[in-house]
């Protein structure tokens, strides 16, 4: 069920937005973040992505202008990722769409009472989990880069 339906709707995103499902997800960890920056690391952690295929996406976004890397004000060893104004505007034009498929595809297929339920599942899973998904702020509150907003 799963496959199917994320290739629907990242195929909808990409035709609608130009932006894949993995630059979705890190454009809204992004977008969502104080500032728009986020070490590496809790991107790695909220996405659960391997830290390889972090780096090569990362430097696909730079080249399209969607990201900035910069090195960690705190840590000179790791980086951080700077959501660009070209960034945020991809975000902020994809996202109403991108809900709007996820909707269709998903959320309206069911019944008030099978939200519920799976909220209650999702909530089992997510305190069973931890805070493992949360983005931490190792970096302090670094301002954002010269292109950021």
């Amino acid at each position: 069920m799963r496959g199917p339906m994320l290739a629907k709707i990242g195929r909808a995103l990409t035709r609608d937005s130009g932006l894949s499902l993995p630059d979705y997800e890190v454009l809204v960890a992004l977008s969502e973040s104080d500032e728009g920056v986020v070490h590496v690391q809790d991107l790695l952690r909220s996405t659960d992505w391997e830290a390889s295929r972090m780096s090569h996406h990362l430097s696909r976004m730079q080249t399209r202008g969607l990201v900035l890397r910069r090195p960690c004000p705190s840590d000179g060893r790791s980086s951080e990722v700077v959501l660009t104004r070209a960034g945020r505007t991809a975000i902020e034009q994809a996202a109403p769409r991108h809900v709007r498929a996820v909707r269709a595809e998903f959320i309206d297929l069911l019944s008030d009472e099978q939200l519920r339920v799976l909220g209650e599942i999702d909530q089992v899973i997510v305190e069973h989990l931890g805070d493992a998904a949360q983005l931490s702020g190792d970096c302090g509150t670094a301002e954002p880069g010269p292109d950021a907003r």
